[in-house]
């Protein structure tokens, strides 16, 4: 598992608690969330994909993925599930962030993991 995926999941981790200890920091709680969803979730998809037993994938997310992927989930999120309950806000921020979060990962990825310099970007096992 990705050392930056658990961190990921820490940051998570870290916001739900301030919120249910009423601790409210506007950027950190309203767009950090959003910024670091796309990047989680195709690193998500792609080690579930990559990780089943008895079959040897080495599938990698491209651009029309994470693309497809940062329409998903702004769809789902900005605008079906505040029509569904109200601890959910349509809001054109977090479209926003969700597309920086799934370009910056885009090239992240290839710019650390395809292009032979795989240095210290990864710690998947």
């Amino acid at each position: 598992m990705s050392h930056w995926f658990l961190g990921g999941l820490l940051v998570w981790v870290m916001i739900i608690i301030f919120r249910r200890n009423h601790i409210y920091i506007p950027l950190i709680n309203d767009h950090l969330t959003d910024l670091i969803t796309i990047p989680m979730y195709c690193y998500l998809i792609e080690y579930i994909i990559n990780n089943i037993p008895g079959f040897k994938y080495n599938w990698k997310p491209d651009l029309k993925f994470v693309l497809i992927s940062v329409i998903y989930i702004s769809f789902l999120f900005e605008v079906i599930c505040p029509e569904l309950s109200e601890n959910f806000t349509g809001d054109i921020f977090d479209v926003f962030s969700y597309f920086i979060g799934g370009t910056a990962y885009y090239y992240f990825r290839n710019t650390f993991f395809f292009s032979g310099n795989k240095k210290s970007a990864d710690t998947d096992s």
